[in-house]
């Protein structure tokens, strides 16, 4: 029986092929809860839950293109340091938002700063990395 169209409530634990948790619903004793099919969720992860049933437990790994894709150079941006406010409080690692189109933030990560300005990474911080997740189907909720 398919989840397509159903709203579901799933556990999983996330981590990268070296074994490193990137995420987790158990931690936060709560499980997440979303649309099947409704492009909510990675499409690996949603393809995964499709046909589950309530109680069931599996062990998917979701290759980057089906996760959040392969990292992109043209996501790599160059700033002017006149273009940047408050430069000097910027440092390598800190995340940012940008006004995305229509407005929405989009999350970027610094990735130098120099005197003539920074260059922001706005590829997801998962992108370009195969992911693993261990799956409980929790609820199906009609």
């Amino acid at each position: 029986m398919s989840n397509q169209g159903k709203k579901v409530r799933a556990h999983y634990r996330g981590t990268l092929d070296d074994g490193t948790q990137f995420d987790s619903s158990y931690d936060r004793g709560e499980p997440i809860e979303f649309t099947c099919g409704a492009h909510q969720m990675i499409a690996g992860f949603d393809a995964a839950v499709l046909d589950m049933v309530v109680g069931e437990k599996k062990t998917v790994h979701i290759p980057a293109a089906e996760a959040y894709g392969e990292r992109r150079d043209d996501l790599v941006l160059d700033f002017p340091a006149a273009q940047v406010p408050n430069i000097e409080q910027i440092n390598v690692g800190d995340r940012l938002f940008l006004s995305g189109p229509g407005g929405q933030p989009v999350p970027v990560t610094v990735i130098e700063v120099s005197s003539e300005g920074v260059k922001l990474d706005a590829n997801h911080e998962l992108a370009g990395k195969d992911l693993n997740f261990d799956i409980e189907l929790v609820e199906v909720v009609e």
